[in-house]
């Protein structure tokens, strides 16, 4: 997750970082929240936009979603409404209202963010839970160390070099018989898939 206190600097992060979700405020400074959505129009692969603002009128929410929010939810409001918006945001992008993704016996339950493989739980922490989500909303898809760090530490975090690598590692032990799941393509990154090739 990565933060920007005004609408330059989120519309910046939105373009060229590869975000599921994003949360915009409608009054920034600098752009307003009406302005960011306008220049996500010209991003081919765009997040999902929650608005999330003070703003109430039904006009206000009308005008939002006609210009390319996907949701609006007013405050105050409730945190975990907050969250359960989000992750029906994400599922639609990626899983098409399935709040599961099955991998060969890995199952991955978005709702109550557990694996399992072989119908047995995996004991995982935060962190590693949303790398194997991360990479099982991708199944299939290569991806690259850049786009794990991304997701996984943000922009405004570096990892270690060797961050990404230890947790493929650790999240291939934790996986035990399913850990050829998760296959390494030499210089290009990772990929999660029920038949390696």
């Amino acid at each position: 997750m990565d933060v920007a206190g005004d609408g330059r600097t989120g519309l910046s992060y939105a373009r060229n970082n590869p975000y599921d979700v994003l949360v915009l405020d409608l009054m920034l400074p600098e752009l307003d929240g009406m302005q960011v959505l306008e220049g996500l129009r010209e991003k081919a692969d765009r997040p999902h936009v929650l608005v999330l603002t003070a703003r109430d009128r039904v006009e206000d929410r009308v005008s939002g979603l006609n210009s390319g929010a996907d949701d609006y939810l007013v405050k105050p409001f409730a945190f975990d409404e907050l969250l359960a918006r989000i992750h029906a945001l994400v599922r639609r992008r990626y899983t098409e209202g399935s709040s599961a993704v099955t991998v060969g016996a890995l199952a991955i339950d978005g709702i109550r963010r557990i694996a399992t493989y072989d119908g047995v739980t995996i004991d995982l922490t935060q962190r590693e839970y949303s790398l194997l989500e991360y990479l099982a909303l991708r199944r299939g898809e290569v991806v690259t160390r850049e786009n794990v760090e991304d997701h996984i530490y943000g922009v405004n975090k570096l990892p270690s070099s060797n961050a990404v690598d230890s947790a493929i590692c650790i999240l291939r032990s934790k996986l035990g018989a399913g850990k050829g799941l998760i296959q390494t393509r030499r210089g290009r990154g990772y990929v999660l898939e029920d038949t390696p090739s």
